[in-house]
């Protein structure tokens, strides 16, 4: 290799950055598959490279109701609630475990949010019934 050739690529080869992993796509991936732990441990690195951003936090929250700890995940519903509080999926999500520590008049405003801006797309329709159902039920003061 020629002298100009070596010294363009030294340049082209300090210029390449180390590019980080994708934790979000990750743990989505892993999500797919079952492996919830997994998916948290990558969600938590998600989470240290963007520590404000509410899809990573609404993310959690789903993976922790997965397995079933319910306080951690109402936590991160919350903390994403507080960057985006228009998150619709964080609004359903936090309200049904609401719903299950008896705060029904909370759980209530969460469905009430939820559905003023329903989500679109081709699973919505089941979510948004679900909620109206969930909400019609609060109100009447029926145990869910």
């Amino acid at each position: 290799m020629g002298f100009w050739k070596r010294l363009i690529r030294r340049r082209r080869d300090a210029a390449l950055k180390p590019q980080r992993l994708d934790y979000l796509n990750e743990a989505l991936a892993l999500e797919r598959q079952g492996d919830y732990e997994a998916a948290l441990t990558s969600y938590r690195l998600a989470l240290r490279d963007h520590p404000t951003d509410p899809r990573v936090l609404q993310n959690m929250a789903i993976a922790y109701s997965k397995t079933n700890r319910h306080e951690e995940a109402i936590r991160h519903y919350r903390r994403a609630l507080e960057f985006d509080g228009e998150l619709a999926g964080a609004h359903y999500g936090l309200a049904f475990l609401l719903m299950r520590r008896g705060e029904t008049d909370a759980a209530a405003r969460h469905l009430q949010v939820f559905l003023e801006r329903p989500p679109r797309g081709p699973d919505a329709d089941k979510w948004v019934e679900h909620a109206r159902q969930a909400l019609a039920q609060l109100e009447q003061g029926e145990a869910l």
